[in-house]
């Protein structure tokens, strides 16, 4: 009698948990992820009133978040996107930047180099070697795509994001090479170019744009800032002022018209068209599961670096990016069926405004020597150690310091020379806190909350002997604006929902990047073995 009672027991709560795992709504045809590279989460409260399609419609249609921030150190792109698409941190995912100092070879690495694939070029010849296989763990793509069939789709002029949006497979992952010159994608995701890209490709050269040119969209009385602000660090051929003319340096479309080009909204048009094309050619969102489209737009962060967050160009890219987002929504309505698919909006980080405009201000602010921690560095290093360097690498971008073979060993040896290298570190202006790898070994539950976000962003063998974290509006780059710190205006960011399951309102609970696959996931009734997110139901119908 008990081992029937047993029986039942198993049998109910096999039953609850499948239940648990089955989204309370009939899965979406299409899960849409949106990231818009350098999405400061105020964005939309400057701005809002300037937009009429698509991010207004996201914003009145949808789940607004409220209070969403990354709670890690190293907010930039990579790892952003790797944040997005698997719901775990870092120290989980495994990309703590967008590069790394590789040890064994004694040079800097890509987030995404895999000399075990071969690029293939769409408009011009394969170059580089990329895929997914330094990501630990799956992404929401993989899963569905492995466990549901999916069709999978992710594309983005910027290498890195596209393939974190994908992960380890897919059936088109499409992205421009470091040079601009070429369409991409990698064996790692494909045997052959895949036709439905190579005929879009073909059909719209980007060199087509060249002699265009940005103006504003907006009339002159809407623009919250100046338009010619001697801060603003332009590329070659462009002055701080509108208009900006795609003409290169030398009349023709060369690669300093490619990179003018793509510090403008006209790359995020051109990637909203593709998205939209393939979504129509690649039948997605019309098999029998739930397909994966991932869109990220770089532009709002190629014109933050140059113009910074307050700036005329900014309010200008997300008026146009507005337009492009609404076409390509109008799109997926045509080609999917409205309240069909479900779209999820975020961003990879934030931004620091221009320092030498916060010093105007009268503000702390400023530009972290790099140079001078090296120099101060190898100074205590010298007399103790021996003559010559030490530092193998500290790049200004992440702020991961590396030491050459043997010499942090050394220095952990040695607590009181350990000590006085810290202290010559702090003692730079801008610096706030230096992180020693044994620090961030472990994530402190509570406590020290710039120790934890360091911790979130570590990853054995990866990440510097030491972290350095620089004070709020500091920053460690020669751009004219820059991300990377555990600041709010580099954290907090946007998150969105709108479409199939979805309940429309404002959210104000907390919430992370970390949350927007595991909402997914919960829609599309499957699991992420590797999340530390958590589906924000309060969204969900």
């Amino acid at each position: 009698m008990r081992s029937r009672h047993t029986l039942v027991l198993f049998l109910l709560l096999g039953l609850f948990r499948t239940l648990h795992s089955q989204p309370a709504v009939a899965p979406p045809k299409l899960a849409v992820i949106i990231v818009v590279d350098q999405m400061r989460a105020d964005y939309i409260d400057r701005f809002q009133r300037d937009w009429s399609r698509g991010l207004k419609r996201l914003i009145t249609d949808g789940a607004w978040f409220r209070n969403a921030a990354y709670p890690y150190l190293g907010t930039v792109t990579c790892p952003g996107h790797a944040t997005i698409s698997t719901g775990a941190f870092p120290h989980v995912h495994g990309i703590p930047a967008n590069q790394w100092w590789d040890r064994d070879a004694g040079r800097q690495m890509a987030c995404t180099e895999d000399p075990a694939v071969t690029n293939l070029g769409y408009d011009g010849p394969g170059q580089e070697h990329n895929s997914g296989y330094r990501l630990k763990v799956p992404t929401f793509a993989d899963v569905m795509r492995t466990e549901r069939g999916a069709h999978v789709v992710t594309l983005s002029v910027k290498t890195r994001s596209a393939i974190m949006l994908a992960g380890h497979g897919g059936d088109a992952v499409t992205w421009m090479s470091e040079p601009l010159d070429t369409w991409l994608t990698s064996t790692a995701f494909a045997r052959a170019l895949v036709p439905e890209v190579k005929t879009f490709i073909a059909a719209n050269p980007v060199d087509a744009d060249f002699g265009k040119s940005w103006t504003r969209l907006l009339p002159a009385s809407r623009y919250r800032d100046p338009d010619d602000d001697q801060f603003e660090r332009p590329p070659p051929g462009w002055t701080q002022a509108f208009p900006h003319a795609f003409n290169g340096t030398a009349g023709k479309p060369d690669a300093s018209f490619r990179v003018q080009w793509d510090i403008s909204p006209f790359a995020d048009a051109y990637t909203g068209r593709m998205a939209a094309a393939l979504v129509e050619t690649m039948r997605l969102g019309r098999h029998d599961t739930t397909d994966v489209l991932g869109v990220s737009f770089s532009a709002t962060d190629r014109v933050g670096h140059k113009f910074g967050p307050r700036s005329q160009e900014i309010q200008d890219q997300l008026a146009r990016l507005d337009r492009t987002i609404g076409d390509l929504l109008d799109r997926l309505d045509a080609a999917v069926g409205k309240n069909q698919y479900v779209v999820a909006l975020s961003a990879d980080h934030g931004v620091t405004p221009i320092p030498e405009q916060l010093q105007r201000a009268h503000l702390d602010a400023g530009r972290v020597n790099i140079n001078d921690i090296v120099a101060r560095i190898e100074s205590k290093l010298g007399p103790a150690l021996g003559a010559g360097a030490h530092v193998a690498k500290l790049d200004g971008r992440d702020m991961n310091l590396y030491f050459l073979p043997g010499v942090y060993q050394k220095l952990v040896a040695s607590p009181a020379l350990l000590a006085d290298v810290v202290e010559a570190i702090e003692s730079v202006r801008g610096v706030r806190r230096v992180y020693r790898a044994e620090q961030l070994r472990s994530v402190p539950a509570a406590g020290d909350a710039w120790l934890r976000a360091a911790a979130l962003s570590y990853v054995e063998g990866r990440s510097g002997d030491m972290v350095i974290s620089v004070r709020p509006q500091w920053i460690s780059s020669a751009e004219a604006a820059t991300h990377g710190s555990a600041t709010s205006d580099d954290q907090r960011v946007p998150i969105l929902f709108m479409g199939n399951g979805i309940k429309p309102g404002r959210y104000d609970q907390a919430a992370t990047p970390a949350d927007i696959a595991p909402t997914l996931a919960k829609l599309c009734g499957i699991t992420l073995p590797n999340a530390e997110g958590r589906p924000l139901t309060a969204a969900l119908r």
